[in-house]
């Protein structure tokens, strides 16, 4: 595989390399060169290229990673700038809903905060999409905190304006995430998550802030 580098000055060079050497910390985009044909395939990084949002006006951006239904833990690899499948769990804990996280944030676990994203239908592995903040999910994996922002499509035509905080959604729904993060882990590392409570939109956007704070300053 030829990989070209294009860095922030329009500079770029070309190396043969495999998979392992792309890398989150080119500036701008990577290129994949495959066959004789030199066929293009742009590859972005999301958290170079992707802005995080307008989260004063209840506005973020999002990439997923796991689609509804899915029992795949499917995970952002900053190194590699690629998906990786990092383990597959029991199918009874298949995600209640789309799960993916914002760019240019850290939660306090080290990895971008995450985002659990409501929709009529699955949402594929790395779309890029804004949503709508209805609130948040305070939540403790393994003794740290790794609370998930709940959110909508931004642009949702199907259902309106009919959601616009976590009380809008059906309490059905919400038991289920609960419950889910709850013991996704049973078989496992049982007792190891823990739902804290759920929080408004306004908690939503203090979570959201000092996420981005944590990235500007690394």
């Amino acid at each position: 595989m030829h990989v070209v580098r294009q860095w922030g000055n329009g500079q770029a060079d070309t190396s043969v390399c495999g998979a392992q050497s792309v890398s989150a910390g080119y500036t701008s985009y990577l290129y994949r060169l495959d066959g004789e044909d030199g066929f293009l395939a742009k590859m972005e990084n999301y958290l170079n290229s992707y802005y995080n949002g307008d989260y004063e006006n209840g506005e973020i951006n999002v990439v997923i990673e796991i689609p509804t239904g899915s029992n795949h833990k499917i995970e952002w690899d900053r190194k590699n700038a690629c998906f990786m499948l990092d383990r597959v769990e029991p199918i009874a804990f298949a995600k209640p809903c789309n799960y993916g996280f914002i760019p240019q944030t850290l939660d306090e676990d080290g990895d971008e905060l995450d985002v659990l994203m409501i929709t009529d239908q699955p949402l594929t592995t790395g779309i890029y999409t804004a949503a709508k903040v209805l609130g948040v999910m305070k939540f403790v994996d393994d003794g740290e905190v790794d609370d998930k922002i709940i959110c909508v499509p931004a642009d949702d035509r199907n259902n309106g304006d009919k959601y616009q905080t976590l009380e809008d959604l059906p309490k059905r729904t919400l038991e289920q995430i609960e419950f889910h993060f709850n013991h996704y882990k049973d078989l496992k590392k049982p007792g190891t998550t823990k739902v804290e409570k759920f929080g408004d939109v306004a908690e939503a956007k203090e979570v959201i802030k000092a996420a981005i704070e944590r990235w500007n300053k690394q």
